[in-house]
């Protein structure tokens, strides 16, 4: 069983090749070229230098969101597309659950934040405990102090990742102080091989959707969407 994980969520493109033995192949960028420019070519070079084409995978797992918007549409369109033409299923994982998992077997809390703009993040914690993989708290948008409060409350150590930690760690190390640790550089931002290890776990479960059905989720509306809104809201009229 072969699965083709992709990853466009953020700034980051990743793309990778994953069966039930091992990791075959990964490619990861964060440098400049937009995911339009860059998503088709990794995904190339990822089978090429696999030997493998694109008819021998048995799925397509694609970071679901939430994250870019952008981002998010170029790599839903993507994988619907390549599972349309394959006949094959897509395995759509939450963006938060691929980056936690880069710290497997973690100690305490692990809270991937991701930059949602005005001092809010895309978040969500989990743990893990003898083993398994746990979701503390669901995936949300919220104001970075709301989530610093709720952290405050709780007695374990929490590690951080994702791009919101550029723009939050001096908020975050002045809130919690030594009780706020963070992923280092391999491991802090988006990888399609943990895109592809979960999406292997649905997969075996039964889960999965066809490209007619899938696409990602958002959390909340995009800018284009809220300036609209704003805009069309009706008048008050007491």
């Amino acid at each position: 069983m072969k699965i083709l994980a992709i990853d466009t969520s953020s700034m980051v493109a990743s793309a990778a090749v994953m069966d039930e033995e091992k990791l075959v192949a990964e490619y990861i960028i964060n440098h400049k070229k937009t995911h339009s420019e860059q998503l088709m070519p990794i995904i190339e070079e990822v089978l090429e230098s696999c030997g493998l084409n694109i008819r021998e995978i048995d799925a397509i797992a694609v970071a679901s969101g939430p994250g870019s918007f952008t981002g998010l549409r170029i790599g839903a369109a993507t994988a619907k597309g390549l599972a349309h033409a394959c006949d094959i299923k897509i395995i759509g994982v939450p963006t938060l659950d691929g980056l936690a998992f880069n710290l497997p077997y973690c100690q305490g809390i692990i809270c991937p934040i991701m930059d949602a703009r005005r001092n809010q993040v895309y978040t969500a914690l989990y743990k893990w405990d003898r083993g398994n993989f746990y979701k503390l708290k669901p995936h949300c948008a919220i104001a970075l102090s709301e989530l610093l409060e709720d952290l405050k409350k709780r007695e374990e150590r929490i590690v951080f990742l994702g791009d919101g930690v550029p723009v939050h760690r001096d908020t975050i190390k002045k809130v919690l102080g030594d009780r706020a640790g963070f992923a280092p550089l391999n491991a802090d931002r988006q990888r399609a091989s943990s895109i592809a290890e979960l999406a292997l776990e649905a997969l075996k479960r039964g889960e999965g959707q066809s490209g007619d059905v899938f696409v990602p989720f958002y959390l909340r509306k995009s800018q284009a969407e809220r300036e609209y809104d704003k805009k069309h809201k009706p008048e008050d009229t007491e």
